[in-house]
């Protein structure tokens, strides 16, 4: 069984990841090590920042994730800046940005970010394409989960537990490209 640390505060993007890894052989930790999330053009370049500022206190195997939700009738926004605007507006700010839109189209993105001591890092992307709900729907997951409901579902991520969620979601999409990397690597 390989260790992997993952990089988080996020009880559930952890689970998530543990969920995908452990049956691949993956020991995932959990380790709250806190960097500073940059506010940057791009979910790269965030992910890329806060490698570096890890490497430079913590020396073993790791990967850390950031995503974004971007709404296409706001011009993309919140982005990059979707964790902060979460923690200021909330669901319900978004959902008043949108009041009176019927076009809710919307992508969540995740950027996924492998670090080994003096390797350069590893960089994947994945997306999950759907629409902003008119209204908070459903108890699980975190972040916007409540209000984005996948293309090819009825229900919001809010809604669906982890493995339903892992079928559609943009984190589990580049969790998966980095598995494929991984395992080419062993």
């Amino acid at each position: 069984m390989r260790t992997l640390y993952f990089i988080t505060s996020n009880k559930g993007k952890f689970l998530e990841a543990k969920e995908k890894l452990l049956p691949l052989g993956f020991s995932v930790v959990q380790k709250d090590l806190g960097y500073p999330e940059v506010q940057a053009e791009s979910l790269e370049d965030v992910a890329l920042q806060g490698i570096t500022h890890v490497r430079m206190g913590f020396h073993e195997p790791f990967m850390l994730e950031d995503a974004g939700l971007f709404i296409e009738a706001l011009h993309g926004f919140p982005g990059v800046y979707s964790k902060y605007v979460f923690f200021t507006i909330g669901l319900p700010g978004i959902l008043r940005l949108l009041s009176g839109v019927k076009e809710r189209k919307a992508i969540f993105r995740s950027v996924y970010a492998y670090s080994e001591p003096r390797k350069k890092p590893i960089i994947v992307f994945g997306e999950c394409k759907g629409i902003i709900s008119m209204k908070k729907q459903g108890t699980h997951g975190f972040g916007y989960d409540p209000i984005f409901i996948p293309d090819c579902a009825e229900k919001t991520f809010g809604e669906m537990t982890v493995e339903e969620k892992n079928q559609f979601s943009h984190r589990a999409k580049a969790l998966e490209k980095l598995i494929n990397v991984l395992k080419d690597s062993k």
